[in-house]
């Protein structure tokens, strides 16, 4: 899925915490802007993949439609349901799903040309583990797309926003501020600005079910850095998005300035992109 739909890919966001299989769909149709960053950087024959912690599978479909073949690993078996079905849905190639640890993948060396890890390594205790994982399965002109967040902002915090502008995990911390969260949303889910039915953290509350911190790794700008220099990658790439709201009330000369403010740009930028060669 190389065509970027803006508006299916907001009726599908829309509707993504339906269900897994809800969210696979809103994946394979926002896949497109990932694609488009890689032709961007050069990528422009995909080979042999590996998406490394597919979780519904909706983007690996994507994936299997330009590659020569992809395989998507993932911990738990959320794909069964979501990627499978929807790859019965689309026509052409289809991934092969697999359960597998990141940490400890189950490949030979070499034996891929791209490993896609989107939204992935914050969910990962060992993140040093999994990178060098990754590397060792590259082969040697490979390369890593690697998306997340840091944990202090908005998107990386992994929280529903409250309906007043006070972020808890900047006051209290981010372990505590869950605990608050997962409170609020089984006794007063009406103090966020989300609908139960447009988040999976308040469905779940609604649910009755217990839900576990899966934030394992606390991403920040440098630490990421560093885990990817230990690695043995070299950053061919690397895309810093600031916030809307710094970028439309900070002069232009501060904006540039916020990636190298320390703490101040694990609030400020909201997401991160890298494109990696072993």
């Amino acid at each position: 899925m190389r065509v970027i739909d803006k508006e299916a890919i907001a009726r599908h966001g829309a509707e993504r915490f339906r269900s897994e299989y809800h969210y696979a769909v809103f994946e394979y149709w926002r896949s497109a802007k990932m694609l488009r960053y890689l032709t961007e950087s050069g990528v422009t024959s995909l080979g042999l993949v590996l998406d490394d912690g597919c979780g519904g599978g909706g983007m690996s479909v994507s994936l299997a439609e330009e590659a020569a073949s992809v395989t998507a690993i993932d911990l738990a078996d959320r794909f069964r349901d979501a990627g499978t079905r929807l790859a019965e849905e689309r026509p052409g190639p289809s991934p092969r799903f697999a359960e597998a640890d990141g940490a400890a993948l189950p490949f030979r060396d070499a034996s891929f040309d791209l490993v896609v890890s989107h939204a992935v390594i914050e969910h990962v205790k060992d993140p040093g583990a999994y990178l060098r994982e990754a590397r060792r399965v590259l082969r040697p002109s490979g390369r890593l797309f690697l998306e997340t967040a840091p944990y202090l902002s908005p998107s990386g915090v992994h929280l529903p926003r409250l309906r007043f502008p006070v972020p808890p995990h900047l006051l209290i911390g981010r372990p505590l501020a869950f605990r608050l969260a997962w409170w609020l949303a089984r006794h007063a889910p009406g103090t966020f600005r989300a609908r139960v039915d447009g988040s999976s953290f308040l469905a779940q509350a609604a649910r009755g079910e217990t839900k576990v911190d899966d934030l394992y790794y606390l991403v920040t700008l440098r630490n990421l850095r560093e885990h990817i220099a230990a690695a043995g990658f070299t950053m061919l790439r690397e895309d810093l998005e600031i916030s809307r709201l710094a970028r439309r009330t900070l002069p232009q000369w501060l904006v540039d300035r916020i990636p190298h403010l320390p703490i101040g740009r694990d609030v400020l930028i909201t997401n991160m992109e890298y494109l990696l060669s072993c």
